[in-house]
């Protein structure tokens, strides 16, 4: 079992920035991905960044240029930096984690339990 703990949501104005922190413990064998998904209400919910086990980054179109996306892999962490946040950028935010197990085949996929991102205008 893995499990990932968020933290740094939160009520900013536009413009400002937040930074979304997520840790990951348990059973951690070789983590292919890490990344950061968000829901807005009555929408699906939308890949925001994901980085890769070599450090290779993807971005959503919405928020290249703003977001940046790292990785502790010491500390099994993931941080989401958001700068010149806007009103559209207002979901909840899901870290996940993209897992390979122990015999090299089995693939685990874990979610946090989100954490409200509301950008005022």
């Amino acid at each position: 079992q893995v499990q990932l703990v968020e933290s740094g949501g939160g009520l900013v104005q536009a413009g400002g920035s937040l930074r979304l922190s997520c840790a990951a413990s348990g059973r951690i064998f070789s983590i292919d991905a890490m990344g950061w998904y968000r829901q807005a209400p009555g929408k699906q919910r939308e890949l925001v960044a994901v980085i890769g086990s070599l450090g290779t980054t993807n971005y959503a179109e919405s928020v290249k240029g703003r977001f940046t996306i790292s990785r502790d892999n010491a500390k099994n962490m993931v941080y989401l930096q958001m700068n010149s946040l806007k009103p559209d950028d207002t979901a909840v935010y899901y870290c996940n984690l993209k897992m390979t197990g122990r015999n090299g085949l089995t693939k685990y996929d874990s979610w946090a339990q989100g954490t409200q991102v509301t950008v005022s205008s």
